[in-house]
């Protein structure tokens, strides 16, 4: 896309147009249209809200209850405090308890609905349609353009100059004009939703800066032995603690035919870089050590893999085995030097593995990087270097860790546009 000029509009005039029916763009859309604003969400899918239908395993982890900005990732961290302190965790709870929908807790303040990620859809198209809010889908937007208006000074004039046209789309649907353009259309991941490039398109169209971009809360993958064994192993699932020099996760990891997934990995994902080894902690709640020489003293002709299969499952146990005491299979523990039980026992503390990638956006709940938060108003959302241009939600270097906080920065993000459109 081009940067190109109109002289006037044509197509239906709105306010605010919001480019993606997703959770920030409806979040948006209703904010803008409670305040007397005419506001069109448009969306090229064929129904709007599909990866919040999709989300928490379809039951949508739609916040948590300890937000805090030390959740998010971005090259500029204090971005994100200015809509999360004026929207918070507590004002969507509310929505969600004036709409009677039950919801529960799960670990670390994680919210999610009793029975269906529905109830959050249909309670923001509920809010949409009393804000007397359009909705179009299966709309392809091929052009953005700025518009001049004849009679600008006209409405300057009048005082009225902010409902003068800034822009004109062009899509396969006709043709549409706005004062404020809203782009929601999220980042790259999970491609089959209808994600795409279109927000970073838009951006670039207009001079913004755009970060580097890759996949974020992904599961690992391996091209060594690593991938044979955690084919065998696929489908255990433990408690561990998963870390690199820069974080510390501490959740279920999960095994599977392609790698390691589960919430543990899919948080150190957003902090592991291409090339690094990963570190797992198999029993943080145990001192491994001092398991092992109590089992030396106390059960001496026990074997090693008998001993550690009570606190780990016994085929984990026989994979560890070939990797760390192949050796010494049938070795009774006493006869283990503590010196080898010590090293035994960091190795499981400090299980290395080195994943050759990840599973991209095929399967990442989110995009990190995007759009230079440097470039936008964290008050507004809106572009600083053009008037009438808005972004919110993922297209921005905003990301959250996994458990309810990117539905957060989706909520806050699109108030705040939706209170200064």
């Amino acid at each position: 896309m081009t940067p190109s000029l109109a002289t006037s509009p044509s197509g239906k005039f709105y306010d605010v147009i919001v480019i993606g029916g997703g959770a920030s763009g409806l979040m948006c859309a209703q904010v803008a249209g409670k305040r007397g604003r005419s506001v069109l969400v448009l969306d090229s899918s064929n129904k709007v809200g599909k990866k919040i239908l999709m989300s928490g395993g379809g039951r949508c982890n739609f916040t948590n209850l300890y937000v805090e900005p030390e959740n998010y990732i971005s090259q500029n961290p204090h971005f994100c405090k200015s809509a999360l302190s004026r929207y918070t965790q507590w004002d969507f709870i509310s929505l969600v308890e004036h709409y009677d929908i039950p919801y529960h807790e799960r670990l670390h303040g994680e919210l999610f609905c009793n029975d269906s990620a529905k109830d959050i859809l249909s309670l923001l198209l509920s809010e949409c349609s009393s804000a007397k809010v359009d909705i179009k889908t299966k709309c392809i937007v091929d052009t953005v353009t700025t518009v001049i208006e004849r009679n600008d000074t006209d409405a300057i004039a009048n005082e009225s100059i902010e409902n003068s046209c800034r822009y004109q789309l062009q899509s396969n649907l006709g043709n549409f004009s706005c004062h404020s353009l809203v782009i929601a259309t999220g980042g790259l991941s999970i491609p089959t939703m209808g994600s795409s490039g279109f927000g970073y398109d838009i951006a670039k169209q207009f001079g913004l800066n755009i970060l580097p971009r890759r996949a974020g809360l992904v599961p690992f993958t391996f091209s060594d032995a690593t991938k044979a064994m955690t084919e065998r192993l696929s489908g255990l699932a433990l408690d561990v603690s998963m870390y690199t020099e820069k974080q510390t996760f501490r959740e279920n990891m999960l095994f599977t035919h392609r790698g390691i997934s589960g919430p543990t990995a899919l948080q150190l994902s957003n902090y592991w870089d291409l090339g690094e080894t990963i570190k797992i902690d198999l029993l943080p709640n145990e001192d491994i050590e001092a398991l092992l020489l109590t089992a030396k003293a106390e059960q001496a002709n026990a074997l090693l893999r008998t001993v550690l299969s009570k606190q780990l499952s016994k085929s984990l146990v026989l994979e560890l085995q070939e990797l760390i005491w192949k050796e010494h299979t049938e070795k009774p523990i006493g006869q283990h030097s503590d010196a080898s039980l010590k090293h035994i026992a960091q190795t499981l503390r400090h299980w290395q593995l080195k994943p050759s990638g990840t599973e991209g956006y095929r399967t990442a709940e989110v995009t990190l990087g995007g759009i230079d938060t440097n470039e936008i108003s964290s008050k507004t959302m809106e572009s600083k270097s053009q008037a009438g241009l808005f972004f919110i939600g993922e297209v921005l270097d905003v990301t959250g860790h996994l458990g309810g906080f990117n539905f957060q920065w989706a909520w806050a993000s699109g108030v705040a546009a939706g209170e200064s459109v």
